[in-house]
Protein backbone atom coordinates (compact mmCIF):
# COMPACT_ATOMS: atom_id res chain seq x y z
CA UNK A 1 0.00 0.00 0.00
CA UNK A 2 1.35 3.37 -1.24
CA UNK A 3 2.14 6.12 1.62
CA UNK A 4 -0.36 8.61 1.19
CA UNK A 5 2.24 11.62 1.90
CA UNK A 6 3.95 9.95 -1.33
CA UNK A 7 0.77 9.71 -3.59
CA UNK A 8 0.09 13.66 -2.30
CA UNK A 9 4.04 14.24 -4.23
CA UNK A 10 3.68 12.27 -7.48
CA UNK A 11 0.51 13.86 -8.15
CA UNK A 12 1.64 17.51 -8.01
CA UNK A 13 2.88 18.04 -11.42
CA UNK A 14 -0.08 16.74 -12.81
CA UNK A 15 -2.21 19.64 -11.36
CA UNK A 16 0.80 22.33 -12.48
CA UNK A 17 0.81 21.25 -16.41
CA UNK A 18 -2.76 22.49 -17.26
CA UNK A 19 -1.59 25.74 -15.73
CA UNK A 20 1.55 26.06 -17.41
CA UNK A 21 0.16 25.06 -20.45
CA UNK A 22 -2.49 28.16 -20.58
CA UNK A 23 0.31 30.12 -20.05
CA UNK A 24 1.89 29.23 -23.27
CA UNK A 25 -0.93 29.69 -24.53
CA UNK A 26 -1.03 33.60 -23.52
CA UNK A 27 2.07 34.60 -24.79
CA UNK A 28 1.39 33.21 -28.00
CA UNK A 29 -1.72 35.56 -28.35
CA UNK A 30 0.40 38.58 -27.36
CA UNK A 31 3.58 37.69 -29.67
CA UNK A 32 1.21 37.57 -32.80
CA UNK A 33 0.33 41.20 -32.12
CA UNK A 34 4.02 42.49 -33.19
CA UNK A 35 3.70 41.68 -37.05
CA UNK A 36 0.29 43.82 -36.95
CA UNK A 37 1.89 46.75 -35.07
CA UNK A 38 4.55 47.37 -37.75
CA UNK A 39 2.66 47.25 -40.36
CA UNK A 40 0.75 50.06 -39.25
CA UNK A 41 4.08 51.63 -38.15
CA UNK A 42 5.13 51.31 -41.66
CA UNK A 43 1.47 52.52 -43.34
CA UNK A 44 1.59 55.28 -40.74
CA UNK A 45 5.24 56.30 -42.02
CA UNK A 46 4.30 55.96 -45.56
CA UNK A 47 1.26 58.46 -44.99
CA UNK A 48 3.32 61.10 -43.40
CA UNK A 49 6.24 60.82 -45.93
CA UNK A 50 3.10 61.32 -48.77
CA UNK A 51 1.95 64.21 -46.55
CA UNK A 52 5.16 65.97 -46.53
CA UNK A 53 6.33 65.37 -50.24
CA UNK A 54 2.97 67.14 -51.12
CA UNK A 55 3.19 69.95 -48.87
CA UNK A 56 6.52 70.44 -49.63
CA UNK A 57 5.68 70.58 -53.21
CA UNK A 58 3.12 73.17 -52.65
CA UNK A 59 5.70 74.95 -50.59
CA UNK A 60 8.41 74.89 -53.39
CA UNK A 61 5.89 75.70 -56.34
CA UNK A 62 5.19 79.10 -54.20
CA UNK A 63 8.55 80.00 -53.57
CA UNK A 64 9.54 79.44 -57.30
CA UNK A 65 6.31 81.45 -58.37
CA UNK A 66 7.37 84.87 -55.50
CA UNK A 67 10.66 84.37 -57.69
CA UNK A 68 9.28 84.30 -61.06
CA UNK A 69 6.93 87.20 -60.35
CA UNK A 70 9.95 89.64 -59.16
CA UNK A 71 11.90 88.31 -62.05
CA UNK A 72 8.96 90.00 -64.20
CA UNK A 73 9.16 93.35 -62.00
CA UNK A 74 12.93 93.65 -61.89
CA UNK A 75 12.70 92.85 -65.61
CA UNK A 76 10.41 95.13 -66.35
CA UNK A 77 11.75 98.41 -63.94
CA UNK A 78 14.76 98.09 -66.11
CA UNK A 79 12.84 98.74 -68.88
CA UNK A 80 10.54 101.51 -68.34
CA UNK A 81 9.37 103.75 -64.97
CA UNK A 82 5.76 103.48 -66.10
CA UNK A 83 4.96 99.97 -64.98
CA UNK A 84 1.77 98.94 -62.86
CA UNK A 85 1.27 95.40 -61.58
CA UNK A 86 -1.77 93.75 -60.14
CA UNK A 87 -4.39 95.84 -61.27
CA UNK A 88 -8.25 96.07 -61.61
CA UNK A 89 -10.09 97.87 -64.64
CA UNK A 90 -13.53 98.48 -65.53
CA UNK A 91 -13.66 95.16 -68.54
CA UNK A 92 -14.35 95.95 -71.81
CA UNK A 93 -17.47 93.87 -71.45
CA UNK A 94 -18.66 94.81 -68.47
CA UNK A 95 -17.64 93.56 -64.36
CA UNK A 96 -13.87 93.70 -63.71
CA UNK A 97 -10.90 92.95 -65.13
CA UNK A 98 -7.45 92.15 -63.25
CA UNK A 99 -3.76 93.02 -64.93
CA UNK A 100 -1.60 91.49 -63.92
CA UNK A 101 1.37 93.95 -65.22
CA UNK A 102 1.74 96.69 -67.74
CA UNK A 103 4.76 98.46 -69.22
CA UNK A 104 4.34 102.23 -71.02
CA UNK A 105 7.04 101.99 -73.75
CA UNK A 106 8.00 104.37 -76.58
CA UNK A 107 5.46 102.68 -78.82
CA UNK A 108 2.30 101.63 -77.09
CA UNK A 109 1.34 99.49 -73.84
CA UNK A 110 2.34 95.98 -73.14
CA UNK A 111 -0.35 94.35 -71.37
CA UNK A 112 1.15 91.09 -69.49
CA UNK A 113 -0.46 87.93 -68.17
CA UNK A 114 1.85 85.83 -65.84
CA UNK A 115 1.68 81.83 -65.79
CA UNK A 116 4.28 79.84 -63.40
CA UNK A 117 4.55 76.41 -64.50
CA UNK A 118 7.24 73.07 -64.36
CA UNK A 119 7.49 70.39 -66.36
CA UNK A 120 6.26 70.11 -70.35
CA UNK A 121 3.40 72.49 -71.63
CA UNK A 122 0.90 71.23 -74.51
CA UNK A 123 -0.83 73.76 -76.31
CA UNK A 124 -1.21 75.54 -79.65
CA UNK A 125 -2.43 79.05 -80.54
CA UNK A 126 -6.01 78.61 -81.19
CA UNK A 127 -6.71 75.37 -78.55
CA UNK A 128 -9.21 76.90 -75.69
CA UNK A 129 -6.98 74.87 -73.24
CA UNK A 130 -3.86 73.94 -72.42
CA UNK A 131 -2.24 70.83 -70.34
CA UNK A 132 0.65 71.11 -68.20
CA UNK A 133 2.27 67.75 -67.09
CA UNK A 134 4.87 68.12 -64.01
CA UNK A 135 6.40 64.78 -63.21
CA UNK A 136 2.71 62.90 -62.16
CA UNK A 137 1.26 66.22 -61.90
CA UNK A 138 -1.35 66.84 -64.73
CA UNK A 139 -3.38 70.44 -65.06
CA UNK A 140 -5.60 71.89 -67.69
CA UNK A 141 -5.85 75.74 -67.44
CA UNK A 142 -7.21 78.12 -69.82
CA UNK A 143 -5.11 79.23 -72.43
CA UNK A 144 -3.29 82.41 -71.34
CA UNK A 145 -3.03 83.96 -74.80
CA UNK A 146 -7.11 83.97 -75.29
CA UNK A 147 -7.47 84.79 -71.22
CA UNK A 148 -5.52 87.68 -71.60
CA UNK A 149 -7.39 89.23 -74.82
CA UNK A 150 -9.69 90.44 -72.90
CA UNK A 151 -8.02 92.11 -70.44
CA UNK A 152 -6.12 93.79 -73.24
CA UNK A 153 -9.10 95.21 -74.82
CA UNK A 154 -10.24 96.44 -71.29
CA UNK A 155 -6.94 98.32 -71.10
CA UNK A 156 -7.50 99.73 -74.59
CA UNK A 157 -11.20 100.72 -74.29
CA UNK A 158 -9.40 103.62 -71.61
CA UNK A 159 -6.76 104.42 -74.08
CA UNK A 160 -8.40 103.93 -77.85
CA UNK A 161 -5.82 105.62 -79.30
CA UNK A 162 -2.93 103.57 -78.00
CA UNK A 163 -1.64 100.35 -79.15
CA UNK A 164 -2.31 98.07 -76.27
CA UNK A 165 -0.55 94.24 -77.35
CA UNK A 166 -0.94 91.21 -75.63
CA UNK A 167 1.99 89.16 -73.96
CA UNK A 168 2.06 85.99 -71.76
CA UNK A 169 5.09 85.14 -69.86
CA UNK A 170 5.70 81.96 -68.18
CA UNK A 171 7.74 81.78 -65.13
CA UNK A 172 9.75 78.53 -64.17
CA UNK A 173 11.28 75.45 -65.74
CA UNK A 174 9.18 75.39 -68.33
CA UNK A 175 8.99 73.65 -71.99
CA UNK A 176 6.75 73.50 -74.87
CA UNK A 177 6.06 70.36 -77.06
CA UNK A 178 6.22 73.11 -79.92
CA UNK A 179 7.05 76.44 -80.51
CA UNK A 180 4.90 79.06 -78.74
CA UNK A 181 2.77 81.70 -80.21
CA UNK A 182 5.29 84.57 -80.81
CA UNK A 183 3.52 86.82 -77.99
CA UNK A 184 4.24 83.87 -75.61
CA UNK A 185 7.67 83.74 -73.60
CA UNK A 186 9.60 82.78 -70.63
CA UNK A 187 10.73 85.43 -67.95
CA UNK A 188 14.43 85.11 -69.30
CA UNK A 189 13.32 86.62 -72.38
CA UNK A 190 11.54 89.75 -71.28
CA UNK A 191 14.21 92.09 -71.09
CA UNK A 192 15.23 91.66 -75.05
CA UNK A 193 11.51 91.42 -76.25
CA UNK A 194 10.13 94.81 -74.71
CA UNK A 195 13.26 96.51 -75.89
CA UNK A 196 13.15 94.74 -79.69
CA UNK A 197 9.09 94.45 -79.42
CA UNK A 198 7.93 97.40 -82.85
CA UNK A 199 4.21 98.25 -81.88
CA UNK A 200 1.74 99.20 -84.76
CA UNK A 201 1.91 103.64 -85.86
CA UNK A 202 0.57 105.75 -83.51
CA UNK A 203 -0.08 109.46 -83.71
CA UNK A 204 0.52 109.84 -79.52
CA UNK A 205 2.42 113.10 -78.37
CA UNK A 206 2.04 112.54 -74.77
CA UNK A 207 3.02 109.40 -73.46
CA UNK A 208 2.22 110.93 -70.06
CA UNK A 209 -1.07 111.73 -70.57
CA UNK A 210 -1.80 108.16 -72.11
CA UNK A 211 -0.03 106.91 -68.22
CA UNK A 212 -1.98 109.23 -66.04
CA UNK A 213 -5.70 108.42 -68.15
CA UNK A 214 -4.52 104.66 -67.73
CA UNK A 215 -3.70 105.17 -63.49
CA UNK A 216 -7.15 107.46 -63.50
CA UNK A 217 -9.44 104.03 -64.33
CA UNK A 218 -7.68 102.12 -61.99
CA UNK A 219 -10.28 100.85 -59.57
CA UNK A 220 -8.23 100.92 -56.05
CA UNK A 221 -11.14 100.35 -53.52
CA UNK A 222 -11.53 97.43 -51.27
CA UNK A 223 -14.87 97.02 -52.76
CA UNK A 224 -13.91 96.87 -56.45
CA UNK A 225 -10.98 93.80 -54.62
CA UNK A 226 -14.41 92.31 -53.70
CA UNK A 227 -16.75 92.71 -56.06
CA UNK A 228 -13.49 90.91 -58.26
CA UNK A 229 -13.29 87.66 -55.92
CA UNK A 230 -17.24 87.23 -56.19
CA UNK A 231 -17.03 87.79 -59.51
CA UNK A 232 -14.23 85.35 -60.16
CA UNK A 233 -16.02 82.79 -57.58
CA UNK A 234 -19.37 83.07 -59.61
CA UNK A 235 -17.40 82.10 -63.07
Amino acid sequence: MLNPVRRIITSTPLVATPALAADVGAQTGITSVGPAIFLFTIAGALLLTLIFRSAANHVARFITGKIGQFRIRAALAKRSPDVMHDFLIPGAYGGLARIDHAILTAGGILCIQSKHCNGIVFGGADEAQWTNVDGVRRQRFLNPAIQNEGRRRALEKIVPDVPVENLVIFTGSVEFTSAPPKNVIHVSQLESFVAKHVFGPSKIEDWQAVWLTVNSAVLRDAAARKDFAAQINFG
